[in-house]
């Protein structure tokens, strides 16, 4: 899972291609295990109908295979994301170990629950998303360098220009983006506020 708080400015890690436009929330999690009281359990729901047939046997997917298995970092394709504004797809990807996506485009929703929860967006071009897919279709142990501040990912020692929202690059360089470690910080002023209220 990822653990950071505060600023930050590089995701480090391996990366796991995830084939095909237009992939919408109910696909990353089905709609049956939007019940679920907490999100504890989410990550063991990621792609679940997409990974596994109506007996629980394994399909062919990605997220199935063994050379994946350290991956930490999603590569997806067209408008990833899209469809309903579930936060239950962000949480599921968190859960199950990933700290950043790279994509040709995302979701604007799914964008920010994703930030919202530290789990970085960046994007490039389809030609570079193409690449980096074939990239780990080679090696699934190369290591992608995701460099928010440069705007850049470094790979096989190139240097590769990303785009990230200035939004998004913002609330991470700052530190914006951990809005409980933001309230914890300030607990005394937050206190002083609940205290002048009339309610």
């Amino acid at each position: 899972m990822n653990s950071q708080q505060g600023n930050v400015t590089q995701f480090t890690g391996k990366a796991v291609p995830i084939y095909g436009d237009d992939i919408d929330t109910d696909r990353i999690v089905p709609a049956r295990f939007l019940k679920e009281v907490t999100f504890e359990k989410m990550g063991e729901y990621l792609f679940r109908d997409s990974r596994f047939d109506e007996s629980n046997q394994p399909k062919t997917h990605p997220l199935n295979e063994i050379r994946f298995i350290d991956a930490s970092i999603m590569i997806v394709n067209r408008n990833f994301g899209c469809g309903s504004s579930r936060e239950h797809a962000p949480q599921s990807i968190k859960r199950a170990g990933f700290k950043a996506l790279i994509g040709e485009s995302f979701s604007e929703i799914f964008r920010s629950n994703c930030t919202a929860l530290g789990v970085p967006i960046v994007t490039g071009t389809a030609a570079q998303i193409r690449e980096f897919q074939q990239i780990v279709e080679r090696d699934p142990k190369i290591i992608f360098i995701i460099d928010l501040a440069a705007q850049q990912i470094l790979i096989e020692n190139r240097t590769i220009p990303i785009q990230i929202a200035p939004t998004v690059r913002e609330s991470f360089l700052t530190g914006m983006w951990d809005i409980v470690g933001l309230l914890n910080q300030n607990k005394n002023h937050v206190m002083k506020v609940e205290r002048a209220l009339d309610y």
